[in-house]
């Protein structure tokens, strides 16, 4: 990672069930978001959305930036497994 990786977090405004909020996240996390989006193919903040829905579901919710964060650990974790039994 170059030093342009450590970067303070950017806060930006989405939009979950009709309502706007803001989330904080450093822009690596923003990125990566995006392509997830981008792969799911859907909106950003239908990807948002999703994970909100999943976050409230859990025994002790996370706030919504730190289970953003969780949720695309998981996903990056789990690409990482699959390639590995098809490997």
């Amino acid at each position: 990672m170059s030093g342009d990786s450590y970067h303070p977090p950017v806060k930006r405004s989405v939009e979950i069930a009709g309502h706007k909020t803001s989330i904080s996240l450093e822009p690596i996390y923003w990125d990566a978001l995006k392509r997830a989006a981008l792969a799911e193919n859907v909106p950003l903040n239908a990807l948002v959305a999703r994970i909100d829905r999943q976050r409230l579901d859990s025994d002790v919710p996370p706030g919504l930036a730190g289970a953003i964060r969780i949720w695309l650990l998981s996903q990056l974790l789990a690409e990482q497994a699959q390639k590995k039994v098809e490997g």
